[in-house]
């Protein structure tokens, strides 16, 4: 289960909200819906949560959570924090926003985006041994169009890269980069 249900320990309305609205997120983005509302529910808490009290406010199965947590902690979005007097494991999450997304684009957005590279790159060698005529109109319009998404692709790479590596962008140079025109 991966919605709040009437059972669990009541969350606050926009604590509610925030939760399910980042698990929904997640799942447009190809995360577990389990995984982003633990996540949601970490960031705003107040305190580190044991694995029982995330499953009881978020009216999840205990499995289902401690999975959650292997992969958000893989991820390095949550950390296993000590508890004074308590020896059950407790969870929080990264607070810093920067640190959040830069490990996301480094681990999952620039993965995609090298294999893009990739895909484009070997397209267009295949298409410049495949052609009869490279020459032809038909294979110089493949090529152009491969080209620009290939050109697209390493800006997005660059981009990505500048975000992760110096925790800031500068795009002011980005209007007059004219993307496939000549």
């Amino acid at each position: 289960m991966t919605e709040i249900s009437e059972k669990t320990a009541k969350l606050p309305g926009a604590v509610e909200r925030f939760v399910l609205h980042w698990g929904d997120l997640g799942g447009q983005w190809g995360v577990n819906r389990s995984v982003s509302q633990i996540q949601a529910l970490l960031y705003l808490s107040e305190r580190p949560l044991t694995a029982d009290e995330i499953a009881g406010k978020l009216g999840l199965a205990r499995s289902n959570v401690s999975t959650s947590i292997r992969e958000l902690m893989a991820w390095n979005l949550i950390r296993r924090v000590p508890v004074k007097g308590d020896r059950r494991e407790h969870f929080e999450a990264e607070t810093s926003i920067w640190k959040m997304i830069s490990r996301v684009l480094r681990e999952r957005e620039r993965a995609e985006v090298v294999l893009a590279i990739e895909a484009f790159e070997d397209a267009l060698a295949a298409l410049g041994r495949r052609a009869d005529d490279p020459e032809s109109p038909r294979v110089r319009v493949q090529s152009e169009r491969i080209q620009q998404l290939l050109e697209l692709a390493r800006l997005g790479r660059s981009m990505l890269d500048a975000v992760i590596d110096n925790a800031r962008l500068d795009a002011s140079w980005l209007p007059r980069f004219r993307l496939g025109r000549r």
